[in-house]
């Protein structure tokens, strides 16, 4: 931990953590109802969503994505005892129980005023920052519809370049790449994978000044890749080859979205003569279902199918180094509210990320309020 940190575990003015997530399903009845919220708004049938639900019956109708979240709770839970930081962690998800608003319901309840927010989301872009934003908007807005005072939320900022999150990484990597055999483990390529989003959303990610060519998204995984690769290289004496790809596309095939494919590419990689590759889910903290089937089950298929030897890297899931970063991030923060000057941990050369989304960051689909930025309706 930064010196600067361990001079004081003060949180203040923040009286609470809330871990804000997607949420998932936890059995079969579960599937559809859970994509219902997801789509809520879009039209989409029932009898699609039971399409569109396939993966998840096929693991019992179980998202793992919840279970990570227990897991880091405790986590979190853990290290902010060991460390004597006195804060209570909550947990709320968007789409799936526990719900956020009664989450924040239950905070304002035990009489929590100022509240920070980990999102389970490391880089900048319309669904993995300012949607969280807009449904925070919502929750509180809900709560004020009751008769309740609405407390004062702030959100961590982007930690996709944080220490805490990128050594658990390249650790991952560099396990997988010793479990290849070893007469392709040298020439092994490496497959930078996040979830592909429209073009156009990429391309507004991060402040205005980002926007533009992939936006302040494909900037920041390029930059984690890199501080990745370079690590391996380090340590191991290898320049492993590498691209950034992407998985879990969704929605209209006439609208244009990242690319390439992970199953393309490693198609592709097959034809170039390329002996194994190591798939490296850096887009997610955790292994949920886009990890466990796009990755593990279709891709890790499509290898077999092919001859290609893959091997697919862990996220950074409840690795304590992750709680100690969230624990240094809520620090950074707290010290930065009560006007004190503290080391802001980043790797790399695009440094530390805002702490509040200006006017244009990863604007909506259409206007809607978000809360913890410097256009939240709620001082």
């Amino acid at each position: 931990m930064p010196e600067a940190h361990a001079a004081s575990l003060d949180a203040r003015p923040y009286d609470a953590l809330l871990l804000l997530s997607f949420g998932g399903p936890e059995g079969p009845d579960d599937v559809v109802p859970f994509l219902e919220n997801v789509t809520r708004g879009r039209g989409i049938p029932k009898e699609r969503l039971k399409e569109v639900g396939q993966h998840y019956f096929l693991f019992d109708g179980v998202s793992p994505i919840n279970d990570q979240n227990r897991a880091l709770l405790d986590a979190l839970r853990k290290d902010f005892a060991e460390h004597g930081l006195d804060l209570p962690v909550y947990w709320g998800n968007r789409n799936w129980a526990p719900y956020l608003t009664d989450t924040l319901r239950e905070m304002v309840t035990d009489g929590h005023r100022r509240i920070l927010v980990l999102a389970t989301s490391a880089y900048a872009s319309y669904s993995g920052c300012r949607q969280y934003r807009e449904n925070l908007a919502e929750s509180l807005a809900a709560l004020e519809a009751e008769g309740l005072e609405p407390p004062k939320i702030d959100k961590l900022r982007h930690y996709f370049n944080h220490p805490g999150f990128v050594r658990p990484m390249i650790d991952g990597v560099l396990r997988s790449l010793a479990d290849l055999p070893e007469d392709v483990r040298d020439g092994a390529h490496i497959a930078f994978t996040t979830h592909s989003i429209p073009t156009a959303g990429a391309d507004t990610s991060g402040p205005v000044e980002d926007h533009g060519d992939g936006g302040a998204y494909v900037k920041q995984h390029l930059e984690v890749a890199r501080l990745i690769a370079d690590a391996v290289r380090e340590e191991t004496g290898v320049d492993h080859p590498w691209q950034l790809v992407y998985q879990s596309r969704s929605g209209a095939p006439h609208i244009p979205w990242l690319e390439p494919d992970i199953c393309d590419h490693l198609e592709e990689r097959k034809e170039a003569g390329v002996p194994a590759v190591v798939m490296a889910p850096i887009g997610f903290v955790s292994d949920h279902m886009e990890v466990l089937y796009d990755l593990d089950t279709e891709a890790k298929a499509k290898a077999g199918e092919i001859g290609l030897p893959v091997r697919r890297s862990a996220t950074v899931g409840a690795d304590p180094r992750f709680a100690t970063a969230v624990r240094e991030l809520v620090l950074e923060r707290a010290a930065t509210e009560s006007g004190r000057n503290v080391p802001r941990c980043a790797l790399g050369a695009l440094r530390a990320s805002h702490d509040l989304c200006p006017v244009g960051c990863c604007p909506a689909r259409a206007p809607k309020p978000a809360a913890a930025g410097a256009d939240s309706p709620f001082a």
